[in-house]
């Protein structure tokens, strides 16, 4: 149970911190470039969709931040929309290349430390939970999942709506906050908050069964 609360108060400090940033550009210098992204047209969600992208492939970077840029630069409607597709493009594109080429090559890509991460997530047999994977997924770790589900060789039927699922409501909040903080909308602020610290503490208890879980097995 202890674990659970420092996991969970570490994400949302986290996140407080984000929002905080958000807030600080909103306010002093972010709106010369919500008018410079608007001068971009087209070219300003590709580049938040393969920015986002290239931190699911390669799960070391932050991807947070980017679902929180999208939703306070392009707005709540296109940021969203934008966050949603490069999550499906991408996380499809670490299943697949699990799957395809297996463990070796992902370790060669994601390095040793994000590779260690996805071991752990293998040894759980996501693939026999529908509803575990799912909520895993949800998580900040969904890039990390992504990999690990297709080296278990989980077939793409069972995959692909745990990711649809999961990416239209875990996305939803922090494209959220992005716009809220943006737009100084305290009540949409206020709900997206209550539902990241709800995902946080989703986190720490999947996460809590997870480990449970392996060592019974053990």
């Amino acid at each position: 149970m202890a674990w659970q609360w420092k996991r969970i108060l570490k994400i949302s400090a986290w996140v407080a911190v984000l929002i905080i940033a958000v807030v600080y550009l909103q306010r002093y210098g972010i709106g010369p470039l919500k008018e410079a992204v608007d001068d971009m047209g087209f070219w300003a969600p590709l580049g938040l969709f393969l920015l986002r992208g290239i931190s699911i492939i390669l799960p070391a970077l932050p991807s947070s931040v980017y679902s929180l840029f999208a939703g306070s630069l392009l707005g709540f409607k296109l940021g969203y929309i934008t966050i949603i597709l490069s999550d499906l493009v991408f996380c499809s594109s670490a299943f697949f290349i699990a799957r395809r080429w297996g463990r070796g090559p992902v370790s060669r890509l994601v390095g040793a430390r994000a590779m260690y991460k996805i071991d752990g997530f293998s040894k759980n047999q996501l693939e026999g939970n529908f509803f575990l994977m799912t909520g895993l997924l949800m998580t900040g770790l969904f890039d990390f999942l992504s990999y690990a589900i297709g080296i278990s060789q989980t077939h793409w039927k069972v995959f692909a709506p745990a990711l649809l699922i999961s990416v239209l409501i875990s996305d939803s909040i922090l494209v959220a906050v992005g716009a809220g903080a943006a737009q100084g909308a305290s009540i949409t602020l206020g709900l997206a908050l209550l539902a990241m610290f709800a995902l946080a503490t989703l986190t720490g208890v999947l996460k809590n069964k997870s480990k449970a879980k392996e060592k019974i097995e053990v």
